[in-house]
Order: C-alpha cells, then structure tokens, then sequence
C-alpha cells in the first residue's frame, strides 16, 4: 500500500475499518542499489536473477528497457544524480543497517559518476509507492505491525532485512523470519509434487502468525 495512503489511514481517527498488518514475502522494497550484499552473493541464483530484478522494476514502472544496463551497474544512483538526496541514500545504506553476518565482505557499489537524468526519466525509482525502503521514519512509525519472510539464497533478502530495521528503529513490532536454507519461490514447494523442508516450515510460520495477528 502506499506509504501516503498508510500514513492517512494511520491518522484518519473516522475509519472504522483500520489497516491491521504488513505481512511480507521475500518483499522487493527498492530500486536503487542492485550490488547490495544479497544482490552480489544470489546474482546468479536460482528463480530470480539480478538481471530479471532491473528488467521486472522497470516493466512494473513502465521504463525503457534498454535502461536495464545502467541499472545493473548503479548507474542509475550514481553521485550525481541530483534527485537522490543524501537522505534518501541513508535509508538504503546497507552498510550501517544490516547485521555483520550479512555484509560479510562484501563492497557498496555507489558511482561518482553515472548517467545524470535516469531518475529525472522515470521518477517511480525514487517514489516510496513502489519502494517504502525509502519511505519517512514518520511514515514508517504509523503502519501497523509486521512479518518479513527473508531467505538466505534470494537477491531480494537483504531489503527485507533493511526494511525490518527502519521498521523497528521507527517503533514498530517487527517478526522477522529468516530461512538459512531458503530461496526465493520456495514457500511454493510446501506441498507435493515439489516438497520441501523450508517450503514446508516457511507455509506454516507464515500461517501461524497470520493466525495470532488478524
């Protein structure tokens, strides 16, 4: 849901119907940083490859896709992209908002100079509709509790464990439910004929906290 939307159902004391829980997938939650430590560690991982992440954001936002090389290469939130404010690049920095098991030695990839007007062309990268990574602590501190699903073999692991922090450093109950073994797509393997061990506990921890939440 939009975070302009949350934070008006969050304020608006007529409602009587209130937005009660975030209940999170292996979430993709930002497009600016495709070399964060999980995005260099599953690249080539499978079901979701880091070139399938830029080609789906920029479908989903209704961009060229002949901009999908500039953003495999940060290009796109390079320095001199002068609609990133330093503010907005604080709320992705994976260096100082992830765990020290994570980062492992991995580098930040951030350009001095990249290909200025990327953001300017489509503004969706940088709107906290599509991203809520990027999203206020104000906004952040008025949705509801959450559960975030991570895996350990996924590209997108490392915004769901970003997002969980701000989350917490806003105030807000937070489950997170990290599989060491997981992937992304594998809850779907909870039942026959592709059964797995994680598909199977990932199912029924997602369902359990569904049930002593709604």
């Amino acid at each position: 849901m939009p975070c302009r939307q949350q934070r008006k159902l969050s304020s608006d004391s007529s409602l009587k119907v209130k937005f009660k829980a975030q209940a999170l997938i292996y979430p993709v939650l930002q497009a600016l940083d495709f070399h964060t430590p999980s995005y260099q560690q599953n690249q080539a991982v499978p079901i979701l490859y880091r070139p399938y992440m830029a080609r789906f954001w920029l479908q989903y936002l209704g961009a060229d896709s002949a901009l999908e090389p500039l953003l495999l290469v940060n290009n796109h939130s390079s320095l001199d992209q002068p609609a990133i404010s330093a503010t907005t690049r604080s709320k992705l920095n994976w260096t100082a908002l992830l765990p020290a098991e994570r980062k492992k030695d991995f580098k930040p990839v951030v350009k001095k100079n990249g290909s200025p007007g990327v953001v300017d062309k489509v503004p969706g990268l940088i709107d906290v509709r599509a991203a809520p990574l990027l999203a206020e602590q104000g906004v952040l501190g008025k949705t509801p509790k959450a559960y975030v699903m991570t895996c350990e073999f996924d590209v997108l692991r490392d915004d769901g464990l970003m997002y969980g922090r701000r989350l917490r450093d806003a105030g807000i109950e937070v489950t997170s439910d990290h599989y060491e073994d997981g992937f992304h797509g594998c809850m779907v393997f909870a039942n026959l004929p592709m059964m797995s061990s994680v598909g199977q506990r990932s199912m029924r921890n997602y369902i359990h906290w569904l049930d002593q939440n709604l």
